[in-house]
């Protein structure tokens, strides 16, 4: 699988924060165009509605009847600006009259009712703003009705307009630049506590697998927890590798030394009858080999089960009643009497193959040390809360101060008996805890014999 390539959160945020905002200013700036084309029309369109009333305010009804207007170039005055804009003029009488101005300027509607009409058009190929202004001038007698048309080009206002528009992108660049500048500071400063987390782990020995104590944000401590977790385990999982080779190498050693030992006897043999005796006994120390390493195995596998076991549910009853029936013939050719007891279906949740390992221990573990004749029954009771396995048989048992010493690990009662690992009862009691039941030595119900009474929960 191709690996991922790397990314920086720091440059990741950035580029994001300067998109959104960029963005976001985007959205401003066309907003702020037309807030600044409209602030630019409304200033220049008081101006201009101020020069139309100064004109107009200087119209007069002559002796003969006739409308006259006397210009106050001051009023044209007004709308001169440093953009050296043009300013254009017209005064119309009763309908179809032209008095004075710009008699091809273009007049705009009016609506009733509107003192001044504002309306963009177009004179002599440029773009102008006109205002229209109507009132009447009085004879004593009558009034007579004029228009004041007032125009001047656009320059000023596209002007002003362009003046708040970059004003404005400047403030907007800034705002981005200074946000750029404390989100990086801010990532910068965030970002401390998983650089001191990456050399608190750099710096530390291979072997040191404790948990990290570093403190971190919390929205990274799920993180921390995760790797403090994943060490546990991988502490666990080579504290088990550690304990499973000083197990093989101890417990080998003697098999091993012994195989060698008859091996070396075998080749110095003076007749054959010795030499087979020799390799005979070397072969059973092979055997004693293989059986501690099926041992040792099996406790690794219980050992790994724990941090990974798929439980299920079955019929406790069902399951150990074929496990026995498969021990039978091996029992009977010993001379043991293997039998059953259980009706009825108990359900318990477990790993079936582990389960298989902790009964054929039980009934393995019986049939050694019962001797010839024993009798082992293995039984399976159901109360309200539990299942209960037990394996009885009536052997010579286990006294009572020694039974702490055989649930350890190759812990054996010194019998003289070399054929037992020490790890039969220690793998049926790690078994047992993994599923949550509770492992117990008990005397005989008759006789001096063992019972091993192993309490399930019941499944839910």
């Amino acid at each position: 699988m191709t690996p991922t390539a790397a990314y920086s959160l720091r440059r990741r945020l950035l580029a994001w924060l300067l998109l959104s905002t960029a963005l976001i200013g985007g959205v401003a700036m066309f907003d702020t165009w037309d807030e600044a084309l409209d602030t630019a029309n409304e200033v220049s369109d008081r101006v201009l509605a101020g020069s139309a009333l100064a004109i107009a305010e200087r119209v007069i009804v002559a002796e003969d009847g006739a409308l006259e207007v006397d210009i106050p170039y001051v009023a044209l005055e007004m709308l001169t600006s440093a953009a050296q804009d043009r300013v254009f003029y017209r005064v119309d009488g009763p309908p179809g009259t032209f008095i004075t101005g710009y008699q091809n300027l273009p007049s705009i509607a009016r609506r009733e009712g509107q003192a001044v009409a504002f309306e963009n058009a177009s004179f002599r190929g440029e773009p102008i703003r006109v205002a229209v202004l109507a009132r009447s001038a009085s004879t004593g007698i009558r009034s007579v009705p004029f228009v004041v048309t007032v125009a001047e080009t656009t320059m000023a206002r596209e002007q002003l307009t362009r003046t708040i528009l970059i004003r404005s992108a400047l403030r907007i660049l800034f705002m981005i630049i200074g946000a750029a500048v404390i989100v990086w500071i801010a990532v910068t400063l965030s970002l401390r506590p998983l650089y001191r987390f990456s050399e608190a782990i750099a710096e530390r020995s291979p072997d040191d697998l404790h948990p990290i104590g570093e403190r971190v944000p919390n929205e990274v401590q799920g993180l921390v927890d995760t790797v403090n977790s994943f060490m546990v385990r991988l502490e666990g999982a080579l504290n088990a590798l550690r304990h499973f080779t000083g197990n093989a190498s101890h417990q080998l050693r003697t098999p091993l030394a012994i195989v060698r030992t008859q091996l070396a006897l075998a080749d110095r043999a003076d007749d054959l009858a010795t030499a087979k005796t020799a390799v005979r006994k070397a072969d059973e120390a092979v055997a004693g080999a293989e059986h501690i390493l099926a041992q040792l195995l099996l406790m690794a596998k219980i050992d790994a089960a724990g941090r990974s076991a798929a439980f299920r549910k079955l019929d406790l009853t069902d399951l150990v009643r074929g496990l026995t029936g498969d021990h039978v013939p091996g029992a009977a050719d010993r001379g043991i009497d293997l039998g059953f007891e259980g009706e009825g279906a108990t359900e318990v949740n477990v790993e079936p193959l582990l389960i298989g390992e902790l009964v054929k221990n039980l009934i393995v573990n019986a049939i050694l040390h019962g001797g010839s004749g024993t009798e082992v029954t293995v039984r399976i009771e159901r109360s309200d809360e539990t299942a209960r396995l037990e394996v009885e048989d009536n052997g010579p048992g286990i006294p009572p101060e020694k039974r702490a010493t055989v649930l350890e690990r190759f812990g054996r009662l010194g019998r003289g008996d070399a054929s037992g690992t020490g790890l039969g009862l220690p793998i049926v009691e790690e078994i047992a805890r993994l599923h949550g039941a509770a492992l117990s030595l008990h005397d005989a119900s008759v006789g001096t014999g063992l019972k091993v009474r192993i309490d399930f929960p019941l499944a839910g």
